[in-house]
C-alpha cells in the first residue's frame, strides 16, 4: 500500500488479525490518512482481499475495467489478480484478508460486491481493541454470509421498498458520468417517473437529481489529489469543466483546484 500526497500526511494503520495460519482465519486493516489512500496487489499475493469504506466512494480497477463503489458495496479481488484500490482523503478504508472465498462471491475473480448493514457494522467490530477470537470468528462467518454478487442480492440488502431506487442507484455507482435520466431509468424499469423519484426519496431522502449530484462529486474527491479538473469534471458526467467547479464550489465552499492542492486545515 502506497500513500499519495506529501510525506507529512499523517497515516493511521491498525491491524487486527484473528485466527491467523487457519483456513477460517481473518484479518482486518483499518487505513486513514490525510490524503489519497492507494492500494495496489501485485499477482503473487497468496490471500483474497475485500475493500470496504463507510463514509465515501472507492475507485477501483481490474484488468482495464475501471470503476466506482458506492454506498453499501464493496470491491473483492481473489488472490493473484492485479487490482487497484483508492480512497479519497480522510476516508476510512478497510482491507479483509481471507484465505477462504465467501460462498456468496464463488466464481466471481474481482468487482463490486454489495454488504449488508449487519456485515459492515461487524467490520468495524472487529477493527477495535478487545475482541475475543472466538467472537471474531463466528462475526467473520457473518460478515462473509452478508456478501452477495448480484445486483438482487444488492437491492434485498438495502432497499425498504420495491427495490426501483436501489437497483438504480447500484448501477449508478458504478459510472457516475453515466448521462442517464430519470425518464430513462423510468423506461427500462417499466414504471412511471412519478413512482421512481418516489421511491428515490423513500429510501435516500431526496431527489434522483440531488442523489446523482451527491454521488458525482463523492467520485469526484477521489480523483482529484491524481488527475486534471477538466477530467475529473468528464469522468463524473459534468459537461463542462465550469458546470463541475460550480457544483463543486457549492457543495463544499472551494473550487476543485484548491482542493486538490489544500493544506490540511482548510476545505
Amino acid at each position: 500500500m502506497s500513500l499519495a500526497g506529501p510525506p507529512a500526511d499523517p497515516l493511521s494503520c491498525e491491524e487486527y488479525g484473528y485466527g491467523l495460519g487457519r483456513p477460517d482465519g481473518i484479518l482486518v486493516i483499518r487505513y486513514r490518512a490525510a490524503g489519497v489512500l492507494e492500494f495496489g496487489q501485485r499477482r503473487q499475493d497468496f490471500l483474497h482481499q475485500l475493500y470496504w469504506s463507510p463514509d465515501g466512494v472507492l475507485s477501483t480497477r481490474y484488468g482495464t475495467d475501471t470503476q466506482f463503489v458506492g454506498q453499501g458495496e464493496a470491491f473483492w479481488a481473489q488472490r493473484a489478480i492485479s487490482h487497484e484500490v483508492r480512497g479519497g482523503d480522510w476516508q476510512s478504508v478497510y482491507r479483509l484478508c481471507l484465505r477462504e472465498v465467501p460462498p456468496p462471491l464463488d466464481g466471481l475473480r474481482a468487482g463490486a460486491v454489495s454488504i449488508d448493514a449487519e456485515a459492515a457494522r461487524l467490520i468495524q467490530t472487529l477493527a477495535r481493541p478487545g475482541c475475543a477470537e472466538p467472537e471474531a470468528l463466528t462475526a467473520r462467518a457473518r460478515i462473509l454470509s452478508g456478501l452477495g454478487a448480484t445486483t438482487r442480492a444488492y437491492v434485498g440488502h438495502h432497499a425498504i421498498g420495491p427495490g426501483f431506487a436501489m437497483e438504480v442507484a447500484r448501477t449508478m455507482s458504478h459510472d457516475p458520468g453515466a448521462a442517464i435520466t430519470l425518464e430513462e431509468w423510468a423506461a427500462r424499469l417499466h414504471i412511471s417517473v412519478k413512482t421512481l423519484q418516489r421511491d428515490f426519496t423513500r429510501e435516500f431522502g431526496m431527489s434522483y437529481s440531488r442523489w446523482r449530484t451527491l454521488l458525482r462529486l463523492r467520485a469526484a474527491r477521489v480523483l482529484l489529489d491524481t488527475h486534471p479538473v477538466g477530467e475529473v469534471a468528464r469522468r463524473v458526467g459534468y459537461a463542462s469543466p465550469s458546470a463541475f467547479v460550480a457544483a463543486f464550489g457549492k457543495e463544499y465552499g472551494c473550487t476543485p483546484g484548491r482542493y486538490g492542492h489544500r493544506p490540511d486545515d482548510t476545505c
